[in-house]
């Protein structure tokens, strides 16, 4: 799939809010975008599914005569919330600039094991509070205040808030920003879906994870979307142990997605976490090499 170049700064206001986050890594590593011919290519398995259509087509129409729901576009931007000096800050906290993925797998040791069972609980706790915050009228930037104060209750930093300059605590990634989008104050629509991502860093240690909820009513086409999506998740987690290639792991999201005519998002990956927010291995979602699992000890996200 090819979209012109007039769809760019969409990709970036809905990435980034209303404010740019200059980063050294350029635009065409980003997204896969040609200089030289103007558009920005995005692959997809085979054809694009009707909500696939509407989200990087139809959307960038003003005159959405087909659906109820606007196009996205950012909104204001709260002041950035403050952290407790007493609570641990990962090292990149304090530069605007992003340390990308930590080269070489982290192997934790069982106290590492621990810890990172711990960050992980308390991020899944968190994740399933704000999901409960969905519905319409809550603005995105209520959500990160709620994810905020109850990380720092817990003694525990919001990896987010800081890296590479991210204003935020919290991801919140609404219908056609694919992911990493800024809490500001927009408030949610019946039919909406919200992808929530959270991180926190406790104890030395990053716990990552997010779900997608609906707010609302939310047609079929959102629906079998997110409900497939979560299926290649599940499958994608229940074949993976040591001597399993990473290779099978895209393998599996993507001919899962294949059956119901959805496209995978080549230009995101799962990564390695721990004591890094992200590190090797990089996990494709789609087959492409063939290193295996070789430790039960190397947490990663799909």
């Amino acid at each position: 799939m090819a979209v012109t170049s007039s769809f760019q700064p969409r990709i970036l206001s809905s990435f980034v809010g209303d404010c740019f986050i200059q980063s050294r890594q350029p635009l065409h590593q980003l997204f896969g975008y040609n200089p030289g011919t103007g558009h920005l290519s995005m692959q997809f398995s085979r054809t694009f599914s009707g909500l696939t259509d509407l989200l990087f087509n139809r959307r960038n129409q003003d005159d959405l005569s087909r659906s109820k729901l606007r196009r996205l576009r950012p909104g204001k931007l709260s002041p950035r919330r403050t952290v407790p000096d007493h609570i641990q800050r990962p090292p990149y906290v304090k530069s605007r600039q992003p340390p990308g993925i930590a080269s070489g797998p982290e192997v934790h040791d069982q106290i590492g094991i621990e810890c990172m069972r711990a960050s992980g609980r308390l991020a899944a706790q968190v994740l399933q509070y704000a999901g409960s915050l969905v519905k319409p009228g809550t603005k995105t930037d209520e959500i990160d205040e709620a994810v905020h104060q109850m990380i720092i209750e817990n003694g525990a930093y919001p990896s987010p808030l800081g890296y590479g300059g991210f204003p935020k605590s919290v991801c919140t990634s609404v219908n056609e920003c694919i992911c990493h989008g800024i809490p500001d104050s927009r408030a949610l629509q019946d039919g909406d879906i919200i992808n929530i991502d959270v991180t926190v860093y406790l104890n030395g240690y990053h716990g990552d994870t997010s779900a997608t909820f609906f707010c609302g009513e939310v047609d079929n086409d959102a629906k079998s979307l997110v409900e497939a999506t979560k299926e290649c998740l599940d499958k994608a987690i229940s074949i993976c142990a040591p001597g399993v290639e990473f290779n099978k792991i895209g393998k599996t999201i993507h001919a899962h997605a294949d059956k119901y005519r959805y496209g995978v998002i080549r230009q995101f990956v799962g990564h390695g976490v721990g004591r890094v927010f992200h590190a090797d291995p990089v996990v494709l979602h789609y087959s492409k090499y063939s290193d295996s699992i070789d430790n039960l000890a190397i947490p990663y996200t799909n």
